[in-house]
């Protein structure tokens, strides 16, 4: 078994990857095709971007559920402003960046002042938020976005859709401060080991607030542009993404138990279950069906990474 999960750890990732990849090519209708794989990309994006805010928090020992919330409120918020309010377009944008700032920063506020559990606090937010964003209209939809504002969702660079090169800075962002900065080094002696990081002069309250808030600033970047795509704004959006992202983050190797993953090995779980909700969709698998495959999905992973810490404990 010990020998099983070294290889998953490894290159796991990416023979799932491979095997998804060529199992939906060979089963699903036009999934191949140059919209379709453009329909992908640009999901993947989306969904991507809020995964490198969940991942960091992950890493460092955190969790949050309440990020599809977040969205939720992020979205109709921004939709209220511009249409219903009529304020222009990067005023709106700039207060549901802030607000979503603040949504994150909150969960880590709360979290390290009144030592509670992150699974719970964000629980929590995540019960609170869901009924905020119907409240906001009393659960009705807001539709008809300006124009200019859809670019953000619609666009292209070139032949690039503006998603996807808005996914990949993050990336790059999330990447670069993991791997080449204190604050990266912090932030994975923080889900290591709290009390040693403490001990070493981090301060890990700021810390924890500091991620959180990182991933409220993403949750909103995600928002905008699925308001952008959609060109509405639903109370009941993002309703799924907390537990996709967790999915992709230990899929991608960031272990549950902080201290341990890799950008990069989120960004290949992103492109799975990607493509996965895609080809499922295409094969007119029923959709229930597509969340028992997600919830085996993310028990294997939780499984292999809790047999891997347990192992590290005795070998200790």
């Amino acid at each position: 078994m010990k020998k099983f999960v070294d290889i998953y750890k490894k290159f796991g990732i990416y023979i799932l990857l491979a095997v998804v990849f060529v199992v939906f090519a060979v089963a699903a209708p036009n999934f191949l095709s140059a919209k379709n794989v453009i329909n992908i990309v640009r999901q993947c994006s989306m969904f991507g971007i809020v995964v490198v805010g969940v991942s960091m928090v992950m890493i460092g020992g955190g969790m949050d559920l309440s990020v599809g919330s977040q969205m939720a409120v992020d979205g109709m918020l921004v939709g209220y402003m511009m249409v219903n309010s009529g304020l222009p377009i990067p005023v709106a944008i700039v207060a549901t960046i802030v607000i979503g700032c603040v949504m994150g920063a909150i969960n880590g506020l709360v979290a390290v002042k009144l030592h509670i559990m992150p699974i719970i606090v964000t629980l929590g937010t995540m019960l609170i938020l869901e009924g905020v964003a119907y409240l906001i209209t009393g659960g009705y939809p807001i539709t008809g976005m300006p124009e200019a504002f859809t670019v953000i969702g619609q666009g292209y660079l070139g032949i690039i859709p503006i998603p996807v090169i808005i996914f990949a800075a993050f990336v790059i962002f999330g990447w670069v401060v993991m791997n080449k900065t204190y604050l990266g080094r912090e932030i994975y002696a923080l889900g290591g080991n709290r009390e040693a990081a403490r001990l070493a002069g981090i301060n890990v309250d700021r810390l924890t607030i500091i991620v959180y808030t990182f991933c409220g600033f993403a949750a909103s970047i995600a928002a905008l542009i699925m308001v952008g795509r959609t060109n509405a704004s639903q109370p009941g959006a993002g309703s799924s993404y907390a537990f996709d992202c967790m999915t992709a983050a230990c899929l991608g190797g960031v272990s549950i138990a902080g201290g341990e993953g890799k950008i990069s090995g989120t960004v290949v779980g992103v492109l799975i279950l990607g493509m996965l909700d895609n080809g499922l969709v295409l094969m007119s698998v029923n959709s229930n069906w597509q969340s028992v495959i997600k919830g085996l999905i993310l028990l294997a992973a939780v499984a292999i990474d809790c047999y891997q810490v347990v192992n590290k404990k005795k070998a200790a």
